[in-house]
């Protein structure tokens, strides 16, 4: 495959939710991943890459089921893949998009909270 798309947002190491401060530079990183998520057709594009037959789409497969133009579709796509998000694969004159399921679970990971240690009660 030929990544043509490269993350350039990687979530940080320590979940702001982990009892612990997070730093100014791992929240900058993770607020751009999130400011990513946080467009009603950004999560729509997630949701129909990830459920098309072959795990990946082109632009013109996604225009016409969110109902925006070309320019916006890979606007929000380029963002998407910038936050490494999504990846990028060229063929030919078409550029393919697949889901990068490890940062998704990354940043799912970093918005769990610890599992609270269940303690034992003694009388």
């Amino acid at each position: 495959m030929q990544d043509v798309g490269t993350a350039r947002t990687t979530s940080p190491a320590i979940s702001p939710l982990a009892g612990e401060p997070i730093k100014r530079a791992d929240a900058e990183r993770l607020a751009g991943v999130l400011k990513a998520f946080a467009d009603p057709a950004r999560l729509r594009l997630l949701s129909l890459i990830q459920s098309s037959p072959e795990g990946e789409a082109s632009v013109t497969d996604l225009t016409a089921p969110l109902g925006l133009s070309q320019p916006t579709v890979s606007h929000h796509l380029r963002i998407l893949t910038e936050a490494g998000l999504l990846e990028r694969e060229k063929r030919g004159v078409w550029a393919y998009y697949r889901l990068v399921p490890s940062a998704i679970a990354a940043v799912a990971d970093l918005l769990t909270p610890p599992r609270k240690r269940a303690t034992k009660k003694t009388r």
